[in-house]
């Protein structure tokens, strides 16, 4: 079969159906070849038998559709699909074909939510045959633009709505929205290492919530001169920002590993000052001293010169704690850098600090010829007591200890 030599493959199916009359595949495969042959009374025949024989393969019912379908039986096609998808909810091609016959039946709603839901757990696009994958595009468009339709209609329903709210700040409602109508997806806390509960998954934090940042942004020159002078003088050899050791799992960060195209130059690295570093960087270190920096053991804070280099992407990725938030500081930004969080995507502007919840996916990238610089640093979430502060420090102490660190 696998050969393309059917008529071969039927002779000897039937071979093994005359010594064993119960054999559930040899009726199966018996029975989409007659398919294949036209010769559906005697398809369906075999297929209904190998249903009764084999009641939790889904492949079968769905060959069974297929003749439904030839014979414009609609009902009956669909109450095969529903026993093929009651047997696995996640049969990719009873979901295809299935969302095929929703859209056939004037049901297009329903055929973009299933061609979603196929979409969702579809097999990558080279092991799909070229009608499957031609299938799943009209899908793909269809689904499209039936959340652009639901997003236009929930829109006209609170134009009106909003002028009930003057002055009213909407964010959050707007991107409600947007999740419902699918062109947000919602993206949770990951952390690597330790989780905090009842924090708020907060991609980007508002600003007043840090009074002190408006202060920290005013020594943005004298940080940009700090580490243009650095860099000078070290002739740009700072340390790859990733160093995994020889026999550690990489994944995403294979490509950045010992790579000097994402760099960094440390103020505080792990929980301890880098003396040299801040003394050549005075004025930056006492900026970042000024902040409430994370103090945990062996963990924060953390501060540093962050360099991307031309045409680099950082892939996604998420953070250790979401007791600890990140503060970036634009000092050097060509145009065609950006930065996402979640489901929101910016472009930094030098000069202009914003916070983030690191434990949620991120990602940036340089597209530019230039050099990219963004001063980082560590600080409390501060949502976190200082009760709370104060023996997350313990706990993280403590697991260390237990692991022998």
């Amino acid at each position: 079969m696998a050969a393309g030599r059917l008529a071969e493959a039927a002779r000897i199916w039937g071979d093994v159906l005359a010594i064993s009359p119960e054999h559930a595949q040899a009726h199966f495969h018996l029975g989409q070849h007659a398919v294949y042959l036209k010769q559906f009374g005697k398809a369906r025949s075999l297929l209904e038998r190998a249903a009764q024989l084999a009641p939790d393969d889904p492949a079968i019912p769905h060959s069974l559709s297929f003749i439904f379908r030839v014979q414009g039986d609609k009902d009956a096609e669909m109450a095969a699909l529903a026993r093929a998808l009651a047997i696995d909810a996640y049969f990719f091609p009873a979901l295809l074909s299935k969302a095929m016959l929703l859209e056939r039946t004037g049901q297009k709603k329903a055929a973009a939510q299933v061609y979603k839901d196929a979409l969702t757990i579809s097999p990558p696009d080279d092991q799909l045959t070229p009608a499957i994958r031609q299938s799943l595009q009209h899908g793909r468009e269809l689904a499209r633009e039936n959340l652009a339709a639901l997003d236009a209609h929930l829109e006209a329903r609170l134009v009106s709505a909003r002028t009930r709210h003057p002055g009213a700040n909407l964010e959050r409602l707007e991107e409600c929205k947007s999740v419902l109508a699918g062109s947000r997806k919602v993206y949770t806390q990951q952390p690597s290492m330790l989780h905090f509960p009842r924090l708020p998954a907060l991609q980007f934090y508002d600003n007043k919530d840090f009074p002190w940042i408006e202060k920290f942004e005013s020594a943005t020159d004298a940080m940009r001169q700090e580490f243009l002078r650095v860099f000078r003088e070290d002739n740009g050899n700072f340390s790859p920002y990733v160093s995994h050791p020889a026999g550690a799992p990489l994944n995403q960060w294979a490509e950045l590993n010992h790579s000097s195209r994402w760099s960094a130059l440390y103020l505080w690295r792990d929980g301890n000052s880098v003396a040299e570093n801040c003394a050549r960087c005075p004025d930056t270190a006492a900026a970042v001293q000024a902040a409430p920096m994370l103090e945990l053991p062996r963990l924060g804070p953390t501060a540093l010169f962050s360099l991307l280099a031309p045409h680099t992407r950082i892939p996604a990725h998420t953070g250790s704690t979401n007791v600890r938030l990140v503060l970036h500081l634009p000092l050097i930004v060509p145009p065609g850098c950006g930065f996402r969080v979640g489901n929101e995507t910016r472009e930094w502007e030098e000069g202009k600090a914003w916070v983030f919840d690191d434990t949620i996916e991120h990602e940036a990238w340089n597209g530019s010829d230039k050099l990219r610089v963004i001063l980082i640093m560590d600080i409390w979430n501060p949502h976190l007591t200082l009760a709370e502060r104060d023996l997350v420090s313990e706990l993280l102490t403590g697991l260390r200890e237990f692991n022998g660190e």
